[in-house]
C-alpha cells in the first residue's frame, strides 16, 4: 500500500481545480477579517495565514492596509496561483511553502490565522507539532484563530479523513500555551450548494 504523501495531495488538488472548485472556496473571509480587526494592535504587526494556499485573505489583508503579511502554504501551486492573480501587490506578502508540521518559525507574529487546516492533521504527532510550532511561532499575548470542522461537520475532505473538533477537545489540545477566549459555530456553504459546519476558538498565548 503506498504511503499518504500529503505534500503531493495538494499539489494535485491545486493543479487540478479552479479557485472556486474546492470546497472551502469563500469569496470573503468575513469571520477571518473580524478577527484580525479586533486582535491586533496595528496594522503593521505580524499576521501569518496558515493553509493560505490562494484564498482570498491576503488580497483583503492588502487592501486593508496591513503591512506584516506572511502566507504559509504545503502547496508551491496554490501560492504560485495566489501571486499571479496579486500581481504587484504579492510583494507585498511573505510568501512560504511549508508543510505546518516542519515549519520552524524565525520570528515572532502577533496573528496566527488557520482556516480549515488543522482539522486535516489526524495523525498525534502532526497535531502536537502544530501545537508546538503555534506556541513558537506567536509572540506573548499574541493571538491565534482556528477554524476546523465541528462534530456536525465533514468526516472527509478533499477526499481524505479529517478530525472533527468540539468546543472541548480543541481547547484541550492547546491548553498547554494558549487560554481560550471565544467559541462559536459557522456554517460554511460549499460552492456546490453543501453545507459545512466550523467550528471557530480563538486563543491568546499565555
Amino acid at each position: 500500500m503506498k504511503t499518504f504523501n500529503r505534500k503531493e495531495h495538494w499539489e494535485t488538488i491545486y493543479s487540478t481545480k479552479a479557485l472556486n472548485e474546492v470546497s472551502w472556496y469563500q469569496p470573503t473571509p468575513e469571520t477571518s477579517l473580524e478577527f484580525i480587526k479586533n486582535n491586533i494592535v496595528s496594522k503593521d504587526e505580524a499576521i501569518i495565514d496558515i493553509g493560505g494556499g490562494d484564498s482570498f485573505l491576503v488580497d483583503y489583508l492588502i487592501e486593508a492596509g496591513y503591512t506584516d503579511i506572511t502566507v504559509l502554504d504545503i502547496s508551491e501551486k496554490a501560492i504560485e496561483r495566489a501571486k499571479l492573480r496579486l500581481g504587484e501587490n504579492a510583494k507585498k506578502a511573505t510568501w512560504i511553502v511549508q508543510d505546518i508540521t516542519q515549519f520552524k518559525p524565525e520570528r515572532k507574529y502577533a496573528i496566527w490565522h488557520d482556516r480549515a487546516v488543522f482539522h486535516f492533521l489526524t495523525d498525534p504527532e502532526d497535531i502536537q507539532k502544530y501545537t508546538q510550532i503555534s506556541a513558537l511561532a506567536l509572540e506573548e499575548k499574541g493571538k491565534k484563530l482556528i477554524g476546523t470542522f465541528s462534530e456536525s461537520g465533514p468526516k472527509k475532505c478533499s477526499g481524505i479523513e479529517i478530525r472533527q473538533y468540539s468546543e472541548n477537545t480543541l481547547k484541550k489540545t492547546f491548553e498547554g500555551d494558549f487560554i481560550p477566549l471565544e467559541c462559536f459555530f459557522e456554517n460554511h456553504i460549499t460552492p456546490f450548494d453543501t453545507v459545512q459546519n466550523f467550528i471557530f476558538c480563538s486563543f491568546e498565548k499565555k
